[in-house]
């Protein structure tokens, strides 16, 4: 049976299919949609943990205990993994494990752009990467049986346009893969699985002596292929500029490279004898191309193709025709205009986000916010401003801890998701109180993942199986830490985040504000749904409202004749009827629910 499946679905398939039996991850695009597709799925134990670390481990638990598994993260999230990842490479496994990594060229949800591949030459483990969907779904099976061949981790590197582009899928009906191992036979082997510094230099060697023996493999594998064609031209290429590259040069040569590492090194010198010039398509960072370089070989790589950002066919071409590889005529005719007329549309805080009111107050008081990573990011833009700092994953309470003690004239507060704070808040949190630090924290609690498409977390209630289970409250965590002075707030009231700011604000120890309040996203909060109203002829055409930034305030064709500005309205079909507008309108323009329940009561 074929289907057309996203390089994600298809991987999920691909799991299944091998016999996973046990996965876990923490959501992060472009690999969300991996864990969502396979926890359905029976046989399988899927999870979301609270951050890719303790996912990690769990995979390499289970795994130790002779199951098949999978992690699965964005390419950021293996950073927090890595401590993992090297100590399983060294130790090896019982059963297969696999670590899906997705890389995110041209960072579209990311703050960085960082090459997985690096990963893998550090830790000694091999890179595998599909160049489409078929290949996402086959090769998950081909990095289990390379996992339980070699006694290793396997890396199957995905990047965006690979997770989410679809195309055409042979589907399989029934589940492969080894049987299930019986439960109580865990395997008692210290010497392989202990490590302590002397065993860990026993094993160091055995982790070597593999990486030579899956070079030699390389060599003849299927995961590698050589396509002859004409030999003016030979390129290697893996992912999906191997994709971009068929479509650019059809007629070339290509050593095309589904192990990205280690590579099949007589392989490449073999295919560079039979070609005249040798070039490299790649994205992101000259991998194969140094490794290439490396074995004495010439190549040309990243002095004709772009260093940063994601390849496609137009960069390739655009490249090529630039470096003399072909003509001017080769580019293809345009059949659609070019829409150079139409706005930048910039990512914006949803209408009815609860964290609007936070960050409008944090604006008034001209605090110094240190945020972190999640759609609150989004109050650094204009007109809120209202974020000053953002690195990585649970990094502004550790950030605001910092910018305290080195003392500066304003105040300052960390603002952290509640799923961010699970995933590694709280130890930042900690630290706060340990080393007696007078920051604000301020939990933008939502009760979900919002940015990465409302999956849980351990605060939610459900598991990603959907299972009811234990929701941690986060007022007792935090109490339980040491925060004497903890408020929970609901961020709609602009009033009450003021107050218990300015009170916060004059505490000298660590205090935690936990603004309460679903996303406007979810279901319960659609389902609560009244958009306001302006009163035209209230407004002054001040702009307060729209300082709040909602993207359901607009100007009207009305015009204010003291100022000659355009007054404000309400879009019904994008207005929640949170009222944090109503809040911030100076001359009570803007009528709340009750005002306007009240009109309706009276025409009635």
């Amino acid at each position: 049976m074929r289907r057309l499946l996203s390089g994600n679905q298809a991987l999920a398939r691909g799991a299944w299919k091998a016999g996973v039996r046990v996965a876990a991850g923490y959501p992060g695009t472009p690999s969300t949609e991996i864990l969502e597709t396979l926890a359905p799925m029976p046989g399988v134990y899927a999870e979301w943990s609270p951050n890719e670390k303790v996912a990690f481990d769990v995979a390499v638990g289970a795994a130790y205990a002779g199951a098949r598994s999978m992690v699965v993260m964005k390419h950021v999230g293996l950073n927090v993994a890595a401590d993992s990842l090297f100590y399983a490479a060294i130790t090896g496994l019982e059963a297969g494990m696999v670590v899906v990594v997705a890389d995110d060229p041209g960072m579209h949800s990311s703050q960085g752009e960082q090459d997985t591949r690096r990963y893998a030459k550090f830790a000694r483990v091999p890179c595998l990467e599909p160049t489409d969907s078929q290949e996402a779904k086959d090769l998950v099976g081909a990095a289990f049986e390379l996992s339980e061949q070699f006694d290793t981790p396997v890396l199957l590197r995905m990047t965006t346009r690979i997770s989410h582009a679809y195309s055409v899928v042979e589907v399989d009906a029934e589940r492969q893969g080894p049987p299930a191992c019986e439960p109580g036979t865990y395997r008692i082997d210290p010497a392989k699985y202990v490590m302590v510094p002397a065993n860990a230099r026993q094993r160091n060697p055995i982790m070597e002596e593999r990486i030579r023996r899956l070079a030699a493999f390389a060599e003849t594998s299927a995961l590698n292929r050589v396509e002859m064609g004409d030999r003016r031209l030979g390129i290697v290429a893996n992912g999906i500029a191997y994709q971009y590259a068929r479509e650019v040069f059809p007629a070339a040569s290509f050593l095309r490279l589904g192990m990205s590492y280690p590579l099949p090194a007589q392989r490449i010198a073999d295919f560079a004898r039979q070609v005249e010039r040798l070039i490299v398509v790649e994205e992101l960072d000259p991998f194969i191309e140094e490794e290439i370089r490396l074995l004495g070989i010439p190549c040309e790589g990243k002095s004709i193709f772009p260093l940063e950002g994601e390849l496609s066919p137009e960069t390739v071409r655009e490249s090529a025709i630039a470096a003399g590889l072909l003509p001017a005529a080769s580019r293809p005719a345009r059949v659609t205009p070019e829409l150079t007329a139409l706005p930048a549309r910039p990512p914006i805080l949803c209408p009815g986000c609860p964290h609007r009111g936070v960050f409008s107050i944090a604006r008034k008081l001209k605090l110094v916010v240190n945020g972190d990573i999640g759609c609150y990011t989004l109050g650094f833009l204009p007109p809120l401003g209202a974020v000053h700092s953002c690195g990585c994953m649970g990094a502004s309470v550790g950030v605001a801890h910092g910018v305290r003690k080195a003392g500066i004239a304003q105040r300052n507060m960390a603002v952290i998701g509640d799923s961010t704070f699970f995933h590694s808040g709280i130890p930042a949190l900690l630290n706060t109180v340990y080393n007696r630090s007078a920051t604000i924290t301020v939990i933008l609690d939502n009760r979900t993942t919002a940015m990465t498409g409302h999956q849980q977390h351990p605060g939610t209630g459900l598991t990603l199986q959907q299972q009811p289970t234990h929701a941690t409250a986060i007022e007792p965590l935090v109490r339980a830490l040491g925060i004497a002075h903890v408020a929970i707030i609901d961020p709609y009231d602009t009033a009450v985040v003021e107050s218990t700011l300015k009170a916060f604000m004059a505490l000298d120890e660590p205090s935690v504000i936990i603004a309460q309040r679903p996303c406007a996203l979810l279901p319960e909060a659609r389902r609560a749904y009244r958009p306001l109203r302006i009163d035209a002829s209230k407004c002054i055409a001040c702009g307060a409202c729209r300082r709040v930034a909602c993207p359901a305030i607009r100007l009207s064709d009305e015009v204010y004749a003291k100022n000659n500005r355009q007054k404000s309205a309400i879009d019904p079909l994008l207005c929640t009827g949170c009222e944090i507008c109503a809040q911030v309108c100076p001359v009570n323009a803007i009528l709340f629910r009750a005002q306007l329940d009240g009109e309706q009561g009276g025409a009635a």
